[in-house]
Order: C-alpha cells, then structure tokens, then sequence
C-alpha cells in the first residue's frame, strides 16, 4: 500500500503547486498587466495655434508626450490647413466671415484629433502685425472680429485658450525657439539614446519678413543694452537671454505700398508715377483710395480719393535701390549701435536663418542656395532690367502681380538685410534661406506651442484604481479555479490522513 500512499501525497504537492501557479498568474495579470493598477505609457497630447497673419492664416496641430525633457514639451507637427481668403484683418467690415472662415481647417482638425481628447486640447489664435495694425487703425472694428473668430472656435469641443495680439517681440522670440528647436541647437537626442543640451552658442539667429512686419533675434556676443529689445528664456532646464525687435510696417507688402506712395509724393502735382522696381513697359492704374489704404502709408495734405494714377515701370535697379533706402532711416546717433530708425541692435553675430518672405523673395530668382553677395547682386541686376513682355513670355504660370513685385520684393530684402540689419559681404555667407526644417513649417506657432508646454505641468505616469470590466471577468475566473483546486487540495489531504489512521489500523 504504500505506492498509493505516495500517490495520495503526490497529489496533494500537485495541487499545490496548481494552486501557487494559478496565484501567481492572477497577481501577474491583475497588478502588472496593461490594463491593471500598473504604470501606463504617458498619453499623447495636441494643441492647435492658429496663425493669423497679415495675408492669410493658417492652422497647425501639434503634438507631444505628456512627460516632458526638463519641463518643455517635445513637440512635433501633425498637420498644417491653410484658411481660404486673406488675413482676418481683412474682414474689418465683415466680423462674421472672418470666424466663417476658420471652420473648413477646423473640421478637418476634428478629424485628425481622437473624439476622446478634443476637450483637453489647448487650442490658441495669434494675430500678428496685420491685426496689429488694424487695431491702430480701428480698435473696435479689431475687437469685432476677435469677438467672431472666437464665436466660430468656441463651437468645437476643444478648450480654447484665447484669441490674442502678439507684440512684435513675441512674434520674433518664438520665430526663434522654432528654428533652433528644428535644427537641435536647444536640445537633441544622443546616439545613446539620451537626450543632450548643446552649448547656448550653438543657437542661431532668426530671420522673419511679413506682409506688415518684419523681425530679427540673435544670440548677442555682449550684453544687451535696451532692456525693450531683451527677451530672457529658460527652454529645456537652460537660460538663453535674446535679443530681439520687430520693426511694424517694414513687412514686405507695406514696404512696397510706401514705396509706391513715396514715388508719387516725389510729384504730387502729375497723375503719372515712374515705377524703377517696376519691368519696363509694365503699365497699370491704380486710384489714390488704392495707394493711401494703409496705416503704414502717410496720407497727403489733400487726398482725392477717385483720383486715378498711372503707373509705368522703368526698370531701373540703380532707382530702385536708391528708391528703397528712402524708406529707411540709416542714422544711429552718438554712441549707440543700431539697426535703423534709430533702434538699439548689437553687431550680428553668428549663424542666421532667414525664412517666410526672406526665403520666397529670393527663391524665384533661384537665390537661396549659398550664392556669394557679388552673385546675388549680378543676378537681381540682369533680373531688374528685364522687359515686361519678355518676363511674361518667359513665366507664363505666374500670377501677374508676383512677377511684376519680383523686383522689388528682392531689392527689397536686400536692402533690409545689408544696409537695415548691417549684414555685409562677410557675414552674408552666415545666413541660411529655408522655409522648412524636416518638412516641419518654419515660423512662431511651433515656438509658442513649445513655450506653452512649460505652462502645462507635466503629468505622473497614470494608475488605474479600479479595474477595468474584462479584468474583473478574468479574476472571478481565476477565483473559481483557486477555490475549486483549493477543494481538491483538502479532499486530498483528507484522503491521504484517512488512509494513513486506515494502514495503521
């Protein structure tokens, strides 16, 4: 009899181990399964900027885990929606359409962002320079369209944050953060895996031209005497201490409508204006409503406002660079170093990006791969002395006021960037044109999402307290068999203690 007995004990080891497995496997799956009351990934989160400038506007979706590297948010873009029509200044007399015409990027925004976390995703609207001026110009009419804009947001299941003006200086700050952010001068991931920070003198200066403004920010090599032009920043646990300004009014579009206005105020006595930035035989009228519709442009003594102008291009680089450095003020005053208009600027110093109306200016003429100065000004030369017909013959695709502005859009930026920011033959081989970093957008909205990011506390991993239904199932399973197995076990001792008192009787 004693092989059964061992049996009998054998059995009960069995079940047992049975029992301690089963155990296990519930602890394994109830604790640390996905579902359980265990550590969960970190979700991801979105945020929408809309960027409402003074030609048109966009929106960008972004993205970015909720546990974040020294405070800031790793952010990276979704998707961008151009809104149809111009800038929601424009709609200074029609409040309505300017919310109307946000909602086609909004729908499509709904439908990139999960149903479930629409409600918690910060969404923001950022008017630059154009609502800038408009608020100059009538603040209750900019107040209208910021009250239609916010309507029309306000009736998507996000959590909309505001509709606001940027300063210029905000305008050119997160210019900044963006460009140095894509290019990996603020932080980057290691080969290892790891992130790193990389010296606060790899950042590079930012280069930003409008329709109405136009900015710079750079990493200064001295202290920054005009605290007005000093932006301090603390991104990814480091200190950055920037300069920065916007110059209103000097974006490309108003440059251009000064430089017209100031043409025909050089004879205010003739009905005819001579355009040297204009392709000979370009011909054109416009009315004096046309030419004085702008805060940026000073109005004559005694306007006509039905009077109509003739404007006839000349072709002339020569004037037309002459014509352009009239619009700036190029006198900086004792002891002081400066841009122009008498603002503070320190030398520039180091690497620049330069990008929006910079880069497209220079892109037709195939200017923005590293050309030397002397082969940049060679080129506009040729360009400039083109004739009209020849220059539509030649770009019969594009849009008739682009070729005709070509001109005078690069003579322009030239202008700007050598005699407004004091860039020279040397230090122009130090500026960069791209519109695109790793087909991410190049412009404020990326650096005003990250700058948010360090206002959103981040988040400790989640727990779940209460078990979720299918695991509830699954435990009352595993009870079932422990108790039925833990019965087993019990027969069995008794079994093996009867038969044991039976063999001795």
């Amino acid at each position: 009899m004693r092989p059964c007995r061992a049996g009998a004990a054998g059995w009960g080891s069995v079940a047992a181990l049975v029992v301690l497995a089963v155990l296990v496997a519930a602890v394994f799956l109830l604790v640390l399964g996905p579902d359980g009351d265990a550590a969960l990934p970190a979700r991801t989160k979105y945020g929408i900027v809309f960027d409402a400038g003074s030609t048109h506007t966009a929106l960008y979706i972004y993205q970015w885990p909720a546990n974040k590297e020294n405070g800031t948010g790793i952010v990276s873009q979704v998707e961008t929606c151009t809104v149809n029509g111009s800038g929601i200044s424009s709609y200074a007399d029609d409040p309505a359409g300017a919310g109307a015409s946000l909602k086609p990027c909004l729908d499509k925004a709904m439908t990139i962002i999960p149903a479930g976390q629409q409600r918690d995703t910060p969404t923001y609207l950022g008017a630059t320079a154009g609502m800038r001026l408009l608020r100059e110009q009538n603040s209750t009419k900019a107040e209208q369209v910021f009250a239609e804009v916010t309507k029309a947001i306000r009736e998507y299941p996000v959590d909309f944050r505001g509709a606001q003006i940027l300063t210029g200086n905000e305008e050119g700050t997160f210019g900044w953060i963006t460009v140095n952010y894509l290019l990996g001068t603020l932080i980057k991931c290691s080969f290892t895996g790891k992130w790193t920070h990389p010296p606060v003198e790899d950042a590079v200066g930012a280069l930003d031209l409008g329709g109405a403004s136009t900015q710079i920010t750079f990493l200064p090599g001295t202290t920054i005497d005009d605290s007005n032009t000093r932006a301090l920043l603390r991104l990814y646990g480091t200190n950055y201490s920037i300069y920065t300004h916007s110059y209103l009014c000097y974006g490309q579009r108003q440059a251009l409508k000064r430089l017209m206005a100031s043409l025909h105020q050089g004879n205010l006595s003739s009905q005819h204006i001579s355009h040297p930035c204009y392709p000979r035989g370009y011909q054109e009228n416009v009315t004096m409503a046309e030419l004085y519709n702008s805060p940026c442009v000073p109005t004559p003594s005694t306007p006509s406002p039905a009077q109509v102008l003739m404007v006839t291009g000349t072709g002339d680089p020569a004037a037309c660079s002459t014509a352009m450095q009239k619009l700036f003020n190029f006198t900086c005053g004792t002891n002081r170093t400066c841009g122009f208009n008498g603002v503070y600027q320190p030398p520039v110093r180091g690497q620049f990006f330069a990008f929006s109306g910079f880069y497209y200016s220079l892109r037709f003429l195939n200017l923005t791969g590293e050309q030397s100065l002397n082969s940049v000004n060679d080129t506009l030369w040729k360009f400039c002395t083109r004739n009209w017909k020849k220059l539509q013959e030649e770009f019969p695709t594009v849009n008739r006021s682009h070729l005709r502005d070509s001109c005078a859009a690069s003579s322009y930026t030239l202008t700007l960037l050598l005699q407004g920011y004091k860039f020279n033959h040397k230090t122009w081989q130090n500026i960069h044109f791209h519109q695109q970093v790793s087909n991410v957008d190049v412009g404020w909205t990326l650096g005003y999402m990250l700058n948010l990011t360090n206002m959103i506390p981040p988040e400790t991993p989640q727990s779940v307290i209460g078990l979720p239904r299918s695991n509830w199932i699954a435990a009352t399973v595993l009870l079932a068999v422990m108790l039925v197995l833990t019965f087993c076990l019990f027969v069995a001792i008794c079994y093996q203690k009867n038969y044991s008192d039976y063999e001795s009787l």
